[in-house]
C-alpha cells in the first residue's frame, strides 16, 4: 500500500520515533512503519558491493565528526567542518582524482578549495559553470530574461561541467555554489558520485538556513500572505 511520507510533520519525540528506536512509534504517514516493501527493496540495494562500501564509509565518517561518543548520557560534540569531512571521506574511499564543479561567482572560494584539496594530495579537475561560453540564446533566453539586459551572456552549462569531469574520469565530484536547477542537471549527468561543499544563496551569504532560523521574524513573509 502506498504511503505518502510526511516525516517533516512528525511530532513523535526523537527517543520514541519508529525510525530511531526498535518498536518505536509513528503516525499513519510513517514510512518506517508502513513502507516495509520499499524499505526491503532499498536495503537489498545496499548489498551491492560499491554501494555497500560507500554507505559504510559514509556512516563511519558521520560518527567520526563527533567527540566523546562513549559518554553516557550522550552529549553531542561536533568537531569537524564540512571541508575536513569531505577530505577524510575521500581518503577513506581511496579516491585520487576529485572533480570540482563551481559557480563563476565563487571563483575566489573555488581557488581556495582547490588549494586545500591539492594540499591533501588530491588531483583536482575544476570546471567553472560558464565553460563553453555558449550564449543563453541557445536555450531560448530573451534579452529581458538575462542578468545583464542588452549584453552578451554565456549560459551556465552544468551538463558540460559533468561531461568534462566524466571525460577526466574523476573518482568523486564536489559542487560549489551551482544555481538551483543547474545543480540538478549536474547530478543527473555526473557519472561519479557527487557531494555538495556549499550551496548558493546570493542574499544570505550562501547560508540558506538563515531564512528558516528567522522564519518567525525577518522572513515571516515566507509563511504569511502579503498584500
Amino acid at each position: 500500500m502506498f504511503i505518502k511520507a510526511q516525516c517533516a510533520k512528525c511530532a513523535v519525540k526523537p527517543e520514541k520515533k519508529a525510525c530511531r528506536v526498535e518498536d518505536g512509534n509513528g503516525p499513519d504517514f510513517c514510512p518506517t512503519k508502513y513502507g516495509q516493501e520499499i524499505i526491503e527493496r532499498a536495503n537489498k540495494q545496499y548489498q551491492n558491493p560499491d554501494v555497500y562500501e560507500f554507505a559504510r564509509q559514509s556512516s563511519i565518517q558521520e560518527a567520526q565528526c563527533y567527540a566523546n561518543r562513549d559518554r553516557k548520557p550522550p552529549v553531542r560534540q561536533p568537531t569537524k567542518p564540512r571541508i575536513k569531512e569531505i577530505i577524510e571521506f575521500a581518503k577513506k574511499m581511496e579516491y585520487k582524482k576529485l572533480g570540482l564543479a563551481y559557480c563563476a561567482g565563487l571563483q575566489s572560494e573555488a581557488g581556495k578549495l582547490n588549494k586545500v584539496l591539492e594540499f591533501h594530495g588530491f588531483d583536482v579537475v575544476s570546471v567553472v559553470c560558464k565553460v563553453g561560453c555558449t550564449p543563453k540564446e541557445a536555450i531560448g533566453i530573451k534579452q529581458s530574461e538575462k542578468v545583464r539586459i542588452g549584453e552578451y551572456e554565456s549560459m551556465c552549462s552544468p551538463i558540460t561541467q559533468a561531461k568534462i569531469l566524466n571525460e577526466a574520469k574523476t573518482d568523486f565530484n564536489i559542487l560549489l555554489g551551482l544555481c538551483v536547477g543547474h545543480d540538478s542537471l549536474f547530478f543527473k549527468n555526473s557519472e561519479a558520485m557527487a557531494t555538495v561543499f556549499a550551496v548558493k544563496d546570493r542574499v544570505l551569504g550562501h547560508n540558506p538556513l538563515a531564512a528558516l532560523y528567522t522564519l518567525d521574524s525577518y522572513y515571516e513573509g515566507l509563511i504569511k500572505i502579503q498584500d
